[in-house]
C-alpha cells in the first residue's frame, strides 16, 4: 500500500503557541504509521522548520510546497492543521494551501477567518437566531469610557481579545475601576478587543466533524473550573478544570445543544472537526464561540469526546484526514 505524505503545521505566532505543540505530538502519535507518513512542520517568525530525527532541520519550500530530504523532495496529499491562532486559526495558511493545491484539515479560509473574529462570528449567531451575550468592541486607537461600557453590558463582564483563544487576554471584571486595566491587558493580545457580557451558567463544550457528507456531533462536556473563570491557568494545568463527559445535563438539554452544534456547523459551512462552546442557564444555550482547530493533546475535550462516543483516535484522526483528501 502507497502511504499518503501528510504534513503537519503546529507552532503559530500566538499565545496558543504550547498548546500547539502538545496537540501536534498527539495527532503524530496517533496517524496510523501504516498509511501515513507524517512530517511535523514548525511555523514561528516566519519560518517553516522540519526537524529531522537526527536533528538536522530543512526549510519547508514555500515555493513547491515540498520539503528536500536526502536530495529528494517531498510533496503532500494532505495538511493537518494543529496549529490554534494565528496563522492556522484565522485562515491565512488555508488560503496558502488553496493556492499550493494541497487539501487541509480544517475550514476554508472564508469560515476561519470569520470565526475567529469573535465580534463578526458572534453577529452572524445572532442573526441565526441563537442567543448571543451583549458585546460592545473596542479598536485600536479608539477611547473609551470605562463606566459607560459597564452600563452598557453590566458587571462583572469579561474583556477579552477579539482574535484570539485559550482565554489569552481574557479577564473577568467585577468593578468599573478595574475595565482599563483589562481592556490594556486584552490589547497586548490583539488590536481589537471586547467588552462583554457575563452571563451566569454553567459551561459546555462540543465538538462536531463531517464523514461523507453527514454530520456527526460528539457528546456534550460540561467544564468546571477552580479558578474565577476556565482561564488558561485552568484550560492547561492539571486539577485546575474538570471535564465531564458526557455532561450532567438532561436528555433533552443534551439533544438541543447537539442540534444547536449541527446548525451552526452547517450554517457557518465548516469543515473538519470543530468545537463549538456554550453556557446553559435556566435551560437557554448561549453561544460563546467556535474553535474551528480544537485542541488535540491528551488534556483536550475534543479528543476526549470522541474516545466517549467509542472512537480509537487512530481512527478519529484518520477519518478527518480521509475526508479531507476526498473533499
Amino acid at each position: 500500500m502507497v502511504k499518503s505524505n501528510i504534513v503537519l503545521f503546529m507552532g503559530g505566532d500566538s499565545g496558543e503557541y504550547e498548546v500547539s505543540i502538545a496537540s501536534a505530538a498527539q495527532v503524530k502519535n496517533f496517524l496510523d504509521p501504516e498509511k501515513y507518513n507524517v512530517f511535523p512542520v514548525l511555523i514561528r517568525d516566519g519560518k517553516w522548520i522540519y526537524t529531522q530525527d537526527d536533528g538536522t532541520q530543512v526549510q519547508f519550500d514555500r515555493n513547491n510546497h515540498s520539503l528536500l530530504i536526502d536530495g529528494v523532495a517531498v510533496t503532500f496529499d494532505c495538511a493537518f492543521i494543529a496549529i490554534h491562532g494565528t496563522p492556522g486559526e484565522d485562515g491565512k495558511l488555508q488560503g496558502y494551501l488553496d493556492m499550493a493545491g494541497i487539501p487541509y484539515t480544517s475550514c476554508d479560509v472564508t469560515t476561519s477567518a470569520l470565526t475567529f473574529n469573535k465580534y463578526f462570528c458572534n453577529d452572524l449567531a445572532k442573526q441565526y437566531g441563537v442567543n448571543v451575550a451583549a458585546t460592545v468592541i473596542i479598536r485600536k486607537g479608539e477611547t473609551w469610557n470605562a463606566g459607560a461600557l459597564a452600563a452598557e453590558v453590566g458587571l462583572p463582564c469579561f474583556i477579552k481579545p477579539n482574535k484570539a483563544g485559550s482565554s489569552v487576554g481574557v479577564s473577568k471584571v467585577y468593578e468599573v475601576a478595574g475595565i482599563d486595566g483589562a481592556i490594556t491587558k486584552a490589547f497586548v493580545e490583539d488590536d481589537e478587543v471586547l467588552v462583554q457580557q457575563f452571563i451566569k451558567g454553567r459551561e459546555m463544550a462540543c465538538g462536531v466533524f463531517s464523514v461523507g457528507g453527514e454530520v456527526k456531533v460528539l457528546p456534550v462536556t460540561e467544564v468546571i473550573s477552580k479558578n474565577d473563570f476556565f482561564d488558561y491557568q485552568a484550560k492547561y494545568t492539571e486539577g485546575l478544570a474538570s471535564e465531564i463527559t458526557p455532561a450532567p445535563i438532561t436528555e433533552d438539554q443534551a439533544a438541543e445543544c447537539q442540534r444547536f452544534t449541527a446548525y451552526l456547523y452547517r450554517k457557518f459551512n465548516c469543515q473538519g472537526v470543530v468545537r463549538f462552546d456554550y453556557f446553559l442557564t435556566d435551560d437557554q444555550w448561549w453561544f460563546l464561540e467556535v474553535n474551528t482547530v480544537p485542541g488535540f493533546s491528551a488534556e483536550s475535550i475534543v479528543p476526549k469526546q470522541a474516545k466517549a462516543a467509542g472512537y480509537q483516535l487512530k481512527d478519529f484522526f484518520g477519518m478527518l484526514v480521509q475526508e479531507a483528501m476526498r473533499k
